[in-house]
């Protein structure tokens, strides 16, 4: 494969000088290239031949980096974003691949020193928003490939192509820092650039006779709508939805590469629900009159980077869930034909909650899809053999825990038609034939599951135990139980601040000074102790003398304690109330922001 033209090539090696009034980022791979100057006063960028002498006044932090993720601007100042440390997960098409461990926000905010005291207030409570940005994960990176691309687009491409920078190769969508690139891609930093995607990545070698078989599975989040699983939910009016994911399986074999892709995504519509303290807050579609719109919008898109579509909806038919599964259902109806098909499979109606084995009903409805629409395959000259014209769409509620079961059924059905195409398997052999591969393959997926759990609802996925072993457990069941109750709380007081984080590290929202900049309120009264450790109290005790009320009810006095055990519960909801926004900067003063193009 071409790679990237060596005038372009990104530094692998940098080492970061921080003296009191700038930045040096110095090439440490032995290039012999300039190093990046970077003004902690007012952020400019200059490229300089050589480090600057240091003395007794101006001593430098010396340390070791591995990339510049890219530059935010604040209210007054603005902030560096580099990677501090990183370590090797495999290799992608032969390609080493690198994952985030620590990101670093470093300020160059020194001209706050001459600004108004109320800006920097503001600047210091956006900042506190970058630090929860540094705690991002499932970040990945490569010097010498394109992650943002398949394996099939990345063989597409022309040598031109794969000769450019590779922040210029990528694909916006998948491009995580792509906003933060901004400032360096205007001063032409080509060399520092380094792209970023957000997803997971996982991989394994096993051995099969005689033939070694690689496995990875690689994937990419969306950042179109990206956000958290309570804040970020169905469409936008541009069609793009929430936790949108591309998953692709590649499989290498004495020469052979094959991969097979696979999307998720939130219903194609706008719909929401509303964090109110409730354990399943009610589901609303919001303007129902542009549903089919955004719709066609989102799966044109999907039909020109995929090919055909199968939609498959495995939400429930009944309850919240059923409203919005007759949405999407009366929407498809306007939109399906030739190569754009959906499938509502009532997951929880027929699987249950134990007996995921029957998705092989699902499988038998989308088989003839599959087999129409292929997958890729590059023989040991690298030529095309086959290449895949499909993709099967799939969508629960969250798009985490059913979506991630069946598509780990699909990943692994294909995955055994291609190696018996490439001769390591015969007719009737399959994954499960083979032990060590079978439980090696499981931990792949249900690892891919919950890293891309993780990073929509903060726990790791339900139901993983089926992807991970073949089958439910008491532990397994015990364990999903907490993690829903962690969902809760992460919904209710954590999430509403991430996703700040989330909109200011992605450009959806750009702070900007207002003419009319009011200064910021001060809490008083009850609104300075709501937090969220006096409203956990306060529900403790609400709980307390609510179930010692009943414990000592009487038949004559039940109505009584009943009533002051409402009480209590009313108590608790009411303080519990006043902290449910969580602290979220963008929604309490949009006047300081705008939304991104």
């Amino acid at each position: 494969m071409e790679t990237v033209d060596s005038r372009n090539k990104l530094h692998s090696r940098l080492r970061l000088w921080e003296f009191p009034d700038q930045y040096i980022i110095e090439p440490a791979d032995g290039s012999g290239s300039s190093c990046l100057d970077i003004s902690r006063v007012d952020a400019s960028m200059k490229l300089i031949d050589q480090v600057p002498e240091s003395n007794s006044v101006r001593v430098p932090k010396i340390r070791s980096i591995f990339g510049v993720v890219g530059m935010l601007k604040l209210l007054a100042g603005s902030y560096l974003v580099v990677v501090t440390e990183s370590e090797r997960v495999g290799s992608f098409l032969g390609h080493p691949i690198f994952k985030v461990t620590t990101l670093k926000v470093l300020p160059c905010d020194h001209s706050l020193k001459n600004s108004p005291e109320e800006q920097k207030k503001m600047e210091t409570e956006f900042s506190k928003v970058l630090s929860v940005a540094e705690k991002t994960t499932g970040l990945y990176f490569s010097y010498e490939v394109n992650l943002t691309l398949s394996s099939q687009r990345l063989h597409e491409m022309g040598d031109e192509s794969k000769s450019l920078p590779l922040w210029r190769q990528a694909e916006p969508r998948f491009l995580w820092n792509n906003y933060m690139l901004e400032v360096l891609i205007d001063n032409k930093l080509d060399q520092f650039l380094l792209p970023v995607i957000q997803g997971s990545f996982n991989s394994f070698e096993t051995a099969i006779g005689r033939d070694i078989v690689d496995i990875t599975l690689i994937a990419r989040r969306c950042t179109r709508r990206n956000g958290t699983r309570m804040w970020r939910r169905g469409a936008d009016l541009d069609g793009y939805v929430a936790n949108f994911v591309e998953t692709e399986q590649i499989v290498q074999m004495n020469g052979y590469t094959s991969s097979f892709v696979q999307v998720r995504g939130s219903m194609p519509f706008m719909w929401e629900q509303v964090v109110d303290l409730t354990y399943k807050p009610k589901f609303e579609i919001v303007q129902p009159e542009e549903a089919k719109r955004i719709a066609e919008r989102h799966f044109l898109d999907l039909r020109k980077k995929y090919g055909s579509v199968l939609a498959v909806d495995l939400v429930n038919k009944q309850g919240g869930e059923g409203r919005l599964c007759e949405k999407y259902a009366t929407v498809m109806q306007h939109i399906t034909g030739d190569d754009i098909r959906y499938l509502h499979f009532d997951f929880h109606q027929i699987c249950g909650h134990i007996h995921f084995e029957r998705l092989s009903i699902l499988y038998e409805q989308i088989e003839g899809f599959l087999e129409k629409n292929g997958y890729f395959l590059l023989n040991e000259k690298g030529e095309k053999m086959k290449e895949q014209l499909g993709v099967v769409r799939s969508n629960c509620i969250d798009c985490l825990d059913r979506t991630n079961v069946t598509q780990s059924m699909i990943g692994r059905k294909m995955l055994e038609v291609q190696l018996k195409r490439i001769g390591v398997f015969g007719a009737e052999e399959t994954i499960s034939s083979h032990l060590n591969f079978d439980e090696h393959y499981k931990i792949l997926w249900a690892n891919h599951g919950d890293e891309i759990s993780i990073q929509y609802s903060g726990t790791p996925a339900l139901k993983g135990d089926f992807v991970r072993y073949g089958h439910r457990t008491a532990h397994g069941v015990l364990k999903d139980g907490w993690s829903s109750l962690r969902r809760y709380y992460l919904n209710n007081f954590a999430d509403g601040t991430k996703q700040d984080a989330i909109d200011l590290l992605q450009g959806h929202y750009i702070v900007a000074v207002s003419r009319d900049m009011a200064p910021v309120p001060q809490k008083g009264g009850l609104e300075a102790v709501a937090n969220f450790p006096v409203a956990l109290f306060v529900v403790l005790m609400s709980f307390w003398f609510a179930t010692m009320s009943l414990k000592q009810t009487g038949s004559d006095y039940k109505h009584k304690h009943l009533f002051f055990s409402l009480l209590w519960t009313g108590i608790c909801v009411g303080m519990a109330a006043l902290v449910r926004a969580n602290g979220r900067i963008f929604c309490n003063r949009p006047r300081l922001h705008k939304p991104r193009g």
